[in-house]
C-alpha cells in the first residue's frame, strides 16, 4: 500500500498521461479529421487548435516536472 505522498504523486502523474491522451486526440482530430467535427466557423477551429495546444503542452510539462522532482515515486510506475 503506498504512502500519501506515493499515492499523491501518482495520481497527479496518471492525470497528466491522461489529459495527454486527450489533448493529443484532440490534435489529431482538428488536424486530420476536422471535416468530422462539424459546423464550425473558422475563430472556433482556431480556438480548438490553441487549446489542444496548450493543453498538450500543459500536461507534457507536469509530467516532466513530476518526473524530475520525484524520480523514484514514478520510477516505479513505468516499471
Amino acid at each position: 500500500m503506498p504512502d500519501h505522498k506515493s499515492h499523491s504523486i501518482q495520481y497527479l502523474y496518471q492525470q497528466a498521461l491522461s489529459d495527454k491522451s486527450k489533448a493529443e486526440l484532440s490534435l489529431d482530430l482538428l488536424l486530420n479529421k476536422a471535416v468530422g467535427i462539424g459546423d464550425h466557423s473558422t475563430g472556433d477551429f482556431h480556438k480548438n487548435l490553441r487549446e489542444a495546444l496548450d493543453d498538450l503542452v500543459d500536461a507534457e510539462d507536469r509530467i516532466e516536472l513530476l518526473k524530475s522532482r520525484y524520480p523514484e515515486n514514478v520510477q516505479k510506475m513505468v516499471q
